[in-house]
């Protein structure tokens, strides 16, 4: 897929690119960003270098994983017109191209390899830059990654999973109006240990859009 860029009230969200690559070093240097996400620890530039000219980079031409940058708009986060959560998409490239500030996170839909099956599913990953959390940041670029996803994508299910003890990334499904389903025993292995992980799901219907393939809920 043709990489594409969002807008938002406040960000843009674009892939990332080799001038974003100090920053993404210093933002994955941190110790609450690599106790729940499998980045290298300790993690330095050229880690960056291979996550931005390699790993996200395929992620997009591959169809594996969708990845933006998390960006502050131009003149530092100031409103730009759209109202919260309203999307823009433009071709990378395109006018968009070269947009965005202060580097405040990253968000992506990943495990894509049931995108284009029956299953219709994909899965929404982030991170947020200490410094930038608590300020409504990562629920305000979910809100247009999801939009994008039932609206451009298809995606029947999407699915947000995190360790048990990862509270904050729970608060940003809940505000993006995920349901949890439970909690799945050694989901998540991350390094080197099984662990504990809540699951939960946002359905287009949940958000006002239809499904195209049908849907017989169970009984409750």
């Amino acid at each position: 897929m043709d990489p594409i860029t969002l807008r938002t009230e406040r960000l843009v969200l674009r892939p990332f690119e080799e001038r974003d690559e100090a920053a993404v070093a210093e933002a994955c240097d941190d110790p609450d960003i690599q106790r729940f996400v499998p980045v290298p620890e300790p993690y330095t530039l050229k880690d960056a270098e291979e996550f931005v000219r390699n790993t996200s980079r395929n992620g997009w031409r591959d169809d594996t994983m969708y990845n933006f940058g998390l960006f502050t708009r131009d003149g530092g986060g100031e409103p730009g017109g759209e109202a919260d959560g309203e999307v823009a998409a433009r071709e990378a490239g395109g006018e968009a191209g070269g947009e965005g500030g202060v580097l405040v996170g990253s968000m992506g839909l990943v495990r894509l390899e049931l995108l284009r099956t029956a299953e219709r599913q994909a899965e929404l990953g982030f991170w947020t830059a200490r410094g930038h959390r608590r300020k409504g940041y990562t629920a305000e670029a979910g809100r247009a990654v999801v939009e994008w996803a039932f609206s451009a994508l298809g995606v029947e299910r999407l699915e947000w999973v995190a360790q048990v003890e990862n509270e904050g990334s729970r608060a940003v499904a809940q505000r993006l109006g995920f349901v949890e389903e439970g909690i799945q025993r050694a989901r998540i292995v991350h390094r080197g240990t099984r662990r504990d992980a809540r699951i939960a799901a946002l359905l287009p219907s949940d958000w006002g859009y239809g499904l195209e393939t049908p849907y017989l809920p169970s009984p409750r």
